[in-house]
């Protein structure tokens, strides 16, 4: 990945809005391990976010060798890993479901002020893309079709998706799954099944607004995220979607 000097700066904002909205520390190694993905199910629906402290960078981000890209292939390959493993964190620890790239670009994320590195816009879409190859990106296109009785339709470029609009790819707006939606169909599940409320109808905005989600990690998701995990449960026969688009109801079998 280029190295691109970034211009100083003062020190970022604590809570980004990225959706469309030290020294003595030892040079970093490159693991060809992938990251590790969050456990999914009831640990994931009760636990809470964890944007209440500052997010604590990994010991990478502190070096400019970080920011460049790497001529080695397997280093590179470790290298794309270590990124996508910081993004997951970084946007579970802030609650983030997508990311403007080009917010993204000048936000901490991509941008260390301190040591005036950051990575370029070609170098952040390389990521994306590796992202998506692992199921943990997706770019952001919202059909033109209108809802059906099953729920709005949404489509993508990323792996798993529906058909994508020509140049979709390229958008600004891409889904982060620090939980993919597989994952966030047994956090629903979970939920579901410890709160009692399989046969009942729950709103979307319920799921993710409502009092009854509040400290879990459902509450304040993305809708359109949460969409795509209750199609997931649709699929396995264990919800259904109905309703109009700006009021989706959801029953859980």
């Amino acid at each position: 990945m280029a190295a691109t000097n970034a211009a100083a700066g003062a020190g970022t904002a604590s809570s980004p809005d990225l959706s469309g909205t030290p020294t003595g520390v030892p040079p970093p190694s490159y693991s060809s391990s992938s990251p590790a993905a969050p456990a999914a199910g009831a640990a994931a629906a009760s636990s809470s976010p964890s944007s209440s402290g500052a997010f604590v960078f990994p010991r990478e981000y502190h070096f400019p060798a970080f920011f460049t890209r790497q001529t080695n292939l397997t280093t590179h390959h470790a290298q794309l890993n270590k990124w996508s493993a910081l993004v997951l964190a970084y946007a579970r620890h802030h609650h983030l479901f997508r990311l403007a790239l080009s917010a993204a670009a000048d936000s901490d994320l991509f941008r260390n002020r301190r040591i005036d590195r950051r990575l370029g816009p070609a170098d952040i879409r390389e990521l994306v893309d590796f992202m998506r190859k692992e199921g943990r990106a997706e770019y952001y296109y919202r059909s033109a079709s209108s809802s059906s009785s099953s729920g709005p339709s949404y489509s993508s470029s990323g792996s798993g998706g529906g058909a994508a609009a020509a140049g979709s790819a390229d958008g600004d707006v891409v889904f982060i799954y620090w939980r993919k939606p597989e994952e966030w169909a047994a956090a629903v599940e979970a939920y579901v099944e410890e709160t009692g409320q399989k046969g009942s109808v729950l709103t979307v905005y319920e799921l993710t607004e409502g009092e009854g989600t509040r400290g879990t990690e459902l509450h304040g998701m993305d809708s359109e995220v949460l969409l795509k995990a209750l199609n997931v449960l649709v699929k396995r026969g264990k919800a259904q979607i109905f309703g109009q688009e700006d009021s989706l109801g959801v029953k859980f079998f």
